[in-house]
């Protein structure tokens, strides 16, 4: 049985969801200084220069999509298909649970590998691999492994999970599947496809709803702004399609409207903001001032 681990202790008021709830582990994590530097990393890199009120950060983003993520998971682990209810964790299980702390403290770390300016900087410095690579790194450094392994111990999830490599769960489930693939870090189970999407995907991930939402908010572009809500309740787990076994996120048919504002969002937005052609020129300059110095080896292999 796991401990009383998961009450809130701590709560942060953001902007866009209201009060975060953490409890003392997720805010030690806050606190350490991997986590710490995000406050110095724009969201949006060079756009503040053309939107001046662009300056939020990757911290209060990460923030968000822990937020996010959690209210997710929660409403496709209380709305189940009668299809897919064997592949599930029973609301309140130690499985349940194992899965929500490895979501959320995810969550919180999807972004630490992210260099100042954000994507600006990414192609030249960190290559192909782009900033996952040293966001698993930080995962696994001596900075963060050893105080994730203690939401492992302390909640008691090694007597249920004794051979669970915890840490590894945590970095797994930040980058995503493509990426860790490429960094050979071991294949996915249909469950893990799942908690993963909740952050990383392309659609329904909490990661692509809280920037949209915040960039929206930010740079004062209300094309941005869609019923995140209503996605969210309608969020399902699907059955897999004839002939293939992984589970994947869908969305009930009385949530496609919102599901169409986000398509919409996201197009506005890169038109009026990631693609706008001030944004563009001062990334290009940035850029090419950088380039001036990379040095090929300060980043290792």
């Amino acid at each position: 049985m796991t401990k009383d681990f998961f009450s809130d202790e701590r709560k942060i008021y953001d902007s866009v969801h209201g009060f975060i709830r953490l409890d003392n582990l997720e805010k030690e994590l806050i606190e350490s200084w991997p986590f710490q530097r995000l406050h110095y990393i724009r969201q949006l890199g060079a756009a503040f220069l053309v939107y001046p009120g662009a300056t939020h950060t990757r911290f209060e983003h990460s923030l968000g999509v822990m937020e996010l993520a959690t209210r997710i998971y929660h409403n496709i682990c209380k709305a189940v298909r009668p299809d897919v209810f064997s592949y599930i964790p029973r609301k309140g299980s130690v499985e349940y649970h194992y899965w929500r702390k490895v979501l959320r403290l995810a969550a919180l770390c999807h972004d630490l590998g992210h260099l100042p300016f954000s994507h600006a900087a990414e192609a030249i410095f960190l290559g192909e691999k782009g900033h996952e690579q040293w966001t698993c790194k930080l995962i696994e450094s001596p900075f963060l492994a050893p105080l994730l392994q203690r939401a492992y111990t302390e909640a008691g999830f090694q007597e249920t999970f004794p051979d669970r490599n915890f840490v590894e769960d945590v970095a797994k489930i930040a980058v995503g599947q493509k990426q860790c693939l490429s960094y050979g870090k071991g294949s996915f189970s249909s469950w893990e496809k799942i908690v993963s999407e909740v952050i990383t995907g392309n659609f329904f991930g909490a990661d692509r709803i809280d920037y949209l939402l915040r960039d929206a908010i930010s740079t004062g572009v209300a094309y941005g702004l869609f019923d995140y809500q209503q996605l969210i309740e309608m969020i399902r787990i699907l059955p897999a399609r004839e002939g293939e076994d992984e589970l994947a996120l869908g969305i009930e048919e009385n949530g496609l409207e919102s599901c169409e504002a986000l398509l919409l969002a996201r197009h506005f937005m890169h038109r009026r903001v990631y693609q706008y052609a001030g944004v563009k020129s001062f990334n290009f300059h940035l850029c090419n001032f950088m380039k001036g110095f990379v040095c090929p080896d300060a980043f290792g292999s």
